[in-house]
């Protein structure tokens, strides 16, 4: 079972992937990309690896992967070995947006066009880079999370109070997703107490420990956000026991959202246990980093320099069934993901 699974999700991708510029056979055999990714720890780094990785082998050309386990100076030695290796164009998932800055100068530096998929670089002059609004999708999810807090406020008379699970500062769209956060509950001051935020350093063990005090000093929160979907899990285990992991519309919901779009939040949604989350759109993420790395590469193009935007939305509990399948996470949940 778990096996046609899995080969249901690859090809559900090769299909979603199929504006990717298609090189010619002989170019396709004579081109090797390295992929260079700092790990593979979410649902979001899985499926982009997946699609990325999958497509390049439809065409024919030679992926080289190196997994840098989070550290940034490996991956930058990585990145040296690739361009040892004579490869003809670099993706990566950088570590930090200073790493990435690095990794990017010394691939142009040596005249080897790279994209970086995501997480962009805190200095964007250089290199093809795609990320999302971060700041803009985040809004747009803690909004409607904040109509539902203002409902609820107009019912008992109680100020809300709001908790954030903050994502490594050092990563640009960790910062972009505390701004969104902070853009919406200041526009209700008489709505909401002072935010509580939890730092996670996107590590599930850091969120562990750190939510778990700020839940046992706070225990009036009834307003939480994560800067990533992949934190659920973790935010269950701490709420679950406290009889704070409780659908909408049940005495005790935690008005819950995150950001990302993965199956998690999709199957979360569908239960009514969060209310919304933003989306990033893998696919057409994946899409536009191959797309425009490939026309460098065919172009002869060493050192592009390019920013693609993905504008992202929100899926709400009251878009879901409208809306259910524009989220990537929505499309693997329907195909088993969470089986394999």
């Amino acid at each position: 079972m778990k096996k046609s699974v899995r080969i249901i999700s690859l090809l559900l991708i090769v299909v979603l992937m199929s504006s990717v510029a298609v090189f010619g056979f002989s170019q396709a055999q004579d081109t090797t990309i390295c992929f260079a990714f700092q790990d593979l720890e979410t649902e979001f780094w899985v499926a982009g690896h997946l699609a990325i990785t999958t497509t390049l082998a439809e065409q024919g050309i030679t992926v080289i992967e190196r997994n840098a386990n989070e550290d940034a100076n490996r991956q930058l030695e990585q990145v040296r070995d690739c361009i040892a290796q004579g490869v003809d164009g670099i993706i990566i998932i950088p570590q930090d947006g200073e790493s990435a800055v690095t990794i990017v100068n010394e691939a142009q530096d040596n005249d080897v066009p790279i994209a970086v998929f995501n997480r962009p670089p805190s200095d964007l002059s250089a290199g093809i880079i795609v990320v999302a609004d971060n700041a803009t999708i985040a809004a747009q999810a803690v909004e409607f999370m904040a109509q539902k807090a203002i409902a609820r406020f107009e019912v008992t008379g109680e100020k809300i109070t709001p908790l954030i699970v903050v994502g490594d500062l050092g990563d640009p769209n960790a910062v972009g997703r505390r701004e969104g956060f902070y853009n919406v509950i200041n526009k209700y001051p008489d709505i909401f107490n002072e935010p509580i935020e939890v730092a996670s350093e996107w590590d599930a063990a850091t969120a562990l420990a750190n939510l778990e005090a700020a839940i046992t000093a706070n225990p009036e929160v009834d307003f939480l956000f994560t800067s990533s979907d992949f934190l659920f899990p973790t935010i269950r285990s701490v709420l679950e026991p406290r009889g704070m992991w409780v659908p909408a519309g049940q005495e005790g919901h935690v008005i819950m959202g995150g950001l990302d779009g993965d199956a998690t939040a999709c199957q979360l949604l569908k239960d009514g246990l969060i209310d919304a989350t933003g989306v990033q759109d893998l696919f057409f993420e994946a899409e536009a980093t191959l797309n425009a790395l490939l026309a460098a590469i065919e172009a002869g193009e060493a050192q592009p320099n390019e920013v693609i935007e993905d504008p992202g939305f929100a899926l709400t509990a009251a878009s879901l069934d409208y809306q259910e399948f524009d989220m990537w996470g929505c499309v693997l949940l329907d195909q088993g993901f969470l089986d394999q």
